[in-house]
């Protein structure tokens, strides 16, 4: 894939990345442990169904699922789905599973869309509404915590505080009005009522518990005010005219934007970035109505996401991020093209084994990625949390599972916790791959073989100290470049690989260890 865009324009490579691919599986697939004769099967309910209590086994393999289908996802699908949920963010529990796989729905339904219906229809959303208390909120007994964060963190943003309860941009008495606006909406456990739009099972709007009022906002945003709604279908009249209102608002667009730049570019927004990418970006936003693709595509074939637009050495982006637990993780199982279990035929070891124990628990639990349970309402702390941002990745208790992956990958164990000597249900033999993947052209020639690695691995060029370094001390162990060819050799003609295995070990780990390898 990385040849195929590198030969390509950044037109046409972007063209090909920011669109939504089909799925593999459009649901996770269920072998109930308690009848294992019976055939695995695909299990989420239709809409009209009632969702079971929450089954930890049952979320597993939701998550299990999006790995799978993020790990063969071509384009920039599921990164986006992610970004949304680290932008609005629930954890997995927040309500039942199918409210979870509802919601994953919801965010690819929208991550390459219409942002501002993405966070329209964020409102009823079953885990969001559970998560942030909004299923408690009614005219009898206000609830704040959702008009909160919805300002705060979803759209627009918090401003300098500039007075008591006034943040620049709204006030303490907006989120008062906006809760009013989305009293009255309950979480409904039969996926009965769905979005007209998405098709997608939603929350219901209970008329009865609703704040009949009139909604009056601040000069922030020009003492508008929204009509109470006078029965149910005006509930959501009231939403659409809210976030009408909030979207109207330039600080939106602006805000959306810096995020996307500090997830796909660098933390570190200059004031020329603000001016000069930032600002052109957000009219794009307005522009084109918050559609999202426009803003993706100009910022991915700009100079300036190249570092083509100055000749500062000490800015570079490329390599400027650290690598999230995530990306590591899949980017290292897509480059060695690692072969998972068969969900039908292996269901078990697909995910429980390789993706329950093997990667959301030692991959990301251990480095400190619970996937799809952030900290908090704000996300992951490398996402939004200054002046750290990325290198909230890389402490002293998420180092150790970053080393350890690739002795994962080469032993096919668990490494770290309990059981550390069980199989993950998947194992690199990197004999064969460099004998076969096309990677390395020629194999036999050590020099050949260590720079075709280092050229896909790591993100950018290296002097030639460092490469000396991979190549003579690492990979050869300080032996004439002869050893390696007879040992090559050798291991091509009986197919005994334990003399090869020993320095491709050695190299692969080395280089996973690196740096360089560690960021993008």
């Amino acid at each position: 894939m990385v040849d195929t865009l590198a030969a390509q324009t950044a037109d046409e490579a972007v063209d090909a990345l920011v669109q939504l691919y089909p799925l593999a599986l459009d649901q996770p697939v269920y072998d109930n442990p308690n009848t294992p004769t019976v055939e695995a099967i695909q299990w989420i309910n239709p809409p009209g169904q009632t969702a079971p209590d929450l089954d930890f086994n049952l979320q597993r393999r939701i998550i299990g699922w999006w790995l799978n289908e993020a790990l063969r996802d071509p384009g920039v699908g599921h990164k986006m789905v992610f970004f949304w949920h680290q932008y609005l963010a629930v954890t997995a529990n927040a309500f039942n599973n199918f409210a979870f796989f509802d919601y994953l729905s919801l965010l690819r339904w929208g991550a390459l869309g219409n942002f501002k219906k993405l966070a329209t229809k964020i409102v009823p959303d079953n885990a969001m509404l559970r998560y942030l208390n909004n299923h408690e909120n009614s005219e009898q007994n206000p609830n704040e915590n959702f008009a909160r964060e919805f300002l705060e963190l979803f759209t627009i943003g918090k401003g300098p505080q500039i007075g008591p309860g006034d943040y620049t941009f709204y006030t303490e008495d907006d989120i008062v009005q906006a809760a009013r606006v989305f009293t009255g909406f309950r979480t409904r456990i039969l996926r009965d009522q769905t979005d007209p739009e998405t098709g997608i099972p939603r929350g219901q709007a209970v008329f009865n518990r609703h704040d009949k009022g009139t909604k009056t906002f601040s000069d922030k945003f020009q003492n508008k005010t929204i009509a109470g709604a006078t029965n149910a279908a005006g509930m959501w009249a009231e939403v659409d005219a809210l976030v009408n209102m909030v979207f109207g608002q330039p600080e939106v667009a602006k805000n959306i934007c810096r995020r996307l730049y500090r997830f796909f570019v660098h933390p570190t927004i200059t004031p020329e970035a603000e001016t000069d990418i930032i600002l052109p970006l957000a009219d794009i936003f307005r522009n084109n109505n918050y559609e999202v693709a426009p803003v993706l595509k100009k910022l991915l074939k700009s100079e300036h996401f190249y570092d083509a637009d100055d000749n500062d050495n000490k800015d570079n982006f490329v390599g400027g991020i650290i690598k999230s637990p995530l990306e590591l993780t899949l980017q290292s199982l897509s480059f060695f093209d690692v072969k998972t279990p068969d969900p039908f035929a292996q269901n078990f070891d697909h995910y429980i084994r390789f993706f329950n124990q093997g990667v959301i628990e030692r991959m990301l639990g251990y480095a400190n990625m619970p996937l799809f349970y952030p900290d908090d309402v704000a996300g992951y702390p490398a996402y939004h949390q200054k002046p750290e941002y990325n290198r909230n990745w890389f402490n002293s208790t998420s180092i150790i599972a970053r080393y350890k992956l690739a002795q994962m990958l080469l032993t096919g164990r668990r490494v770290l916790g309990n059981g550390p000597n069980q199989t993950i249900a998947v194992k690199l033999d990197i004999a064969p791959w460099v004998r076969d993947s096309g990677i390395c052209a020629e194999p036999s020639d050590p020099y050949l073989l260590v720079q075709d690695l280092l050229a896909y691995m790591l993100p950018d060029e290296i002097s030639t100290d460092r490469f000396h370094y991979f190549y003579i001390q690492i990979f050869l162990d300080n032996l004439p470049p002869a050893d390696w060819t007879y040992e090559w050799q050798a291991y091509l003609d009986t197919g005994k690989d334990e003399e090869v295995k020993i320095a491709l070990e050695r190299l692969i780990t080395y280089i996973m260890f690196s740096p360089e390898y560690q960021t993008f």
